[in-house]
């Protein structure tokens, strides 16, 4: 390095590759748009719900989730842009720091997911469970719910029976809602043929036994299907899982390459300051 750092008594040589500067910037530049697509996406749902609905389904609200994910990704690609566009070892240090944390929680909730597989599922149910509860309250969150029970062919958490926890399909007699003891239209099985989907296809299943039911709607609950679902696709989560980590992996291994370009830098510098001010030293 010493003979290097007498080479370079023109000024102009520097120890921070262009390439990966310019790489790495470009790399939380389109993070950074992105996410402050997530954050607008997300505001304009939230904003454009009636407050009290909004407020009753924080916990489960997708409009929150993707504003909250939307806001962390900004900060942390904002670092990762101002910080190799300056050569801030500081910002990029946060960066870094940021993206090793979060790469660990994600590894840590996929080993403990795995080994606490039982309090995982019982998780899950709660969520899936509260969802349905507010199912009503919002429409994003009702369009969810629709999606998932048609494509998995499922109804309710853990059977079709859960929508009884719901104010408008319980079958209480202080219930005098029309999709009393119903289950929403999502849960029916709707023939590929019919062009005009019967909305109320699924009123007052509730009353009926499974086997009954069985003959009009799906009557096994979502959760079980989800983990069949899963142990079905584990190649195609694994891809997903790592389609997620190697972003993360390798804005770690610029910024660090960058960072330790940048201490060489300054030591050049400081090198060819004390030569410059004292030349026998």
């Amino acid at each position: 390095m010493a003979n290097r750092r007498r080479g370079a008594t023109d000024g102009d040589f520097s120890y921070v590759s262009r390439v990966v500067k310019y790489t790495l910037f470009l790399f939380n530049m389109i993070f950074w748009v992105i996410a402050l697509v997530m954050v607008a996406i997300g505001v304009y749902a939230r904003v454009s719900k009636h407050a009290e609905a909004a407020m009753a389904s924080l916990s489960v609200d997708p409009a929150v989730l993707l504003m909250v994910v939307g806001v962390l990704m900004f900060l942390i690609t904002f670092c990762g842009c101002v910080g190799s566009l300056r050569e801030n070892i500081c910002l990029l240090q946060i960066f870094c720091v940021f993206l090793i944390l979060i790469f660990l929680l994600q590894l840590a909730a996929g080993i403990l997911g795995f080994i606490f597989s039982d309090k995982a599922r019982a998780k899950v149910t709660e969520l899936i469970n509260d969802a349905v509860i507010h199912y009503r309250d919002d429409l994003d969150l009702q369009n969810l719910i629709d999606y998932g029970q048609r494509e998995f062919g499922c109804c309710g958490g853990t059977a079709f029976t859960d929508w009884q926890h719901n104010m408008y399909f319980n079958c209480t007699p202080e219930n005098r809602s029309r999709e009393r003891c119903s289950v929403p239209y999502s849960c029916c099985l709707i023939s590929k043929d019919e062009a005009v989907i019967n909305t109320m296809c699924g009123s007052g299943l509730q009353l009926q036994n499974f086997l009954e039911a069985a003959e009009l709607i799906y009557t096994n609950g979502c959760i079980d299907k989800l983990v069949d679902w899963i142990h079905s696709n584990l190649f195609l989560l694994g891809g997903v899982a790592l389609g997620l980590a190697i972003p993360q992996l390798v804005g770690i291994m610029l910024s660090q390459i960058m960072i330790n370009q940048i201490r060489e830098q300054i030591d050049l510098q400081n090198y060819n300051h004390r030569h410059q001010s004292d030349p026998w030293r």
